[in-house]
């Protein structure tokens, strides 16, 4: 009789302690944390580095323009995104960063394309894109790559779903991205006296520590479950044309370190999105031609990194419409009417389910450190 009667209590603990987590994420210090503006101490390079990322894509956009390939300018605004990496390495490691991040862009294309070609069936391929996205996480928490992590690795992988694939389309999209890549790295390269490299005198953000092998596998595995169940929903649920951005917003949160903040990350990328869907559909309607599409893309590039250190919110302001209107160049199968409301019901349907299975799938220690966390409000309250 003893036996069942601790199973029972055991259980009944156990809801009791996800319900709690469920309260803590939904307290009002939840939403204030997430509205925040942080300092930024070490402007500069943050700043470069949307400087270097604002040529490359200028650069590489042009070229690819006035080329006899002008159809392959939205994967060479891919591979340009691979400059945003390791602004506060030291030389050597963020020039053997952005090499990685190169190879890294240029094989998700490549694999993606190729997958497409071979005639995977769309389930298949959306759960391909999931299992990459675990992967991703996996190496850039390794790797140690800080932002904008695996995403831009995703971005580039969804961007191959769709349209009409040949062996051509394969060759031309891998060497547009490879390009536009190795170009961001003698960008950043040539301009590598212009930044503030680490020493004594700086302030530098530390890299966080390389997590367990079992808790790298372990978030891993939640963000292929979590992709994998955004993207499935809003494609046969939705129909929308591209349901990579719901795998996008469902990594945006897992990949937090902690509950609370993947909690911010939810708020804030639901409602930064929001807002820059809504300028993306503004540019839209003035119809620009593909050279006022590429400076805008450029500027909206440069103004993400002057902000997305304040508050995330206010980077996803300005990074969603560079991400549609790339994009809108990448993917023109895709209706520009359909682009704005998808990527907002992606976003929130994506965020959501990402948020829903990080705790579900949370561990007690996890749980432990954010009632640990709110343990203040909560006696205040009291």
């Amino acid at each position: 009789m003893s036996q069942p009667n601790h199973t029972q209590h055991a259980t009944t603990a156990e809801s009791v302690g996800l319900l709690r987590t469920v309260m803590h994420l939904l307290h009002r210090q939840q939403l204030k944390s997430s509205l925040q503006l942080q300092q930024l101490p070490f402007f500069r390079n943050e700043l470069l580095a949307g400087v270097q990322t604002g040529l490359t894509v200028l650069f590489a956009l042009v070229a690819v323009q006035l080329s006899p390939w002008p159809q392959m300018v939205g994967f060479a605004g891919l591979g340009s995104l691979i400059a945003l990496f390791g602004r506060f390495e030291s030389r050597s490691g963020r020039n053997r960063m952005l090499l990685q991040a190169a190879a890294i862009q240029t094989g998700s294309v490549l694999l993606m394309s190729s997958a497409k070609w071979v005639g995977l069936p769309q389930p298949a391929l959306l759960l391909l894109l999931a299992c990459l996205c675990g992967l991703y996480l996996f190496i850039a928490v390794t790797g140690r790559y800080g932002p904008p992590g695996p995403l831009i690795f995703v971005f580039a992988a969804g961007s191959c779903i769709g349209g009409d694939v040949t062996q051509q389309v394969i060759v031309e999209r891998t060497v547009a991205t490879g390009a536009a890549a190795l170009l961001g790295w003698l960008i950043c390269v040539a301009t590598t006296f212009l930044r503030q490299t680490p020493g004594p005198d700086t302030n530098f953000p530390e890299p966080p520590p390389v997590p367990a092998l079992s808790h790298r596998l372990i978030a891993s595995m939640r963000t292929i479950i979590s992709t994998a169940l955004a993207m499935f929903i809003v494609h046969y649920g939705f129909d929308v044309h591209y349901p990579a951005w719901a795998g996008m917003g469902a990594l945006a949160v897992t990949q937090g370190a902690y509950l609370h903040i993947s909690m911010n990350r939810a708020m804030q990328r639901m409602v930064g999105t929001t807002i820059g869907a809504m300028m993306a559909w503004a540019v839209l309607q003035f119809e620009l031609d593909i050279w006022g599409l590429i400076a805008v893309i450029a500027l909206f590039q440069i103004i993400t990194e002057i902000v997305i250190g304040k508050n995330y919110a206010l980077g996803q302001m300005f990074v969603a419409p560079m991400a549609l209107l790339m994009t809108h160049l990448a993917a023109p199968w895709i209706p520009s009417a359909a682009m704005v409301p998808e990527r907002v019901l992606d976003t929130v349907i994506g965020a959501c389910i990402g948020m829903a299975v990080a705790v579900v799938l949370s561990s007690m220690d996890e749980r432990r450190y954010l009632h640990k966390l709110r343990q203040p409000a909560n006696e205040h309250q009291l």
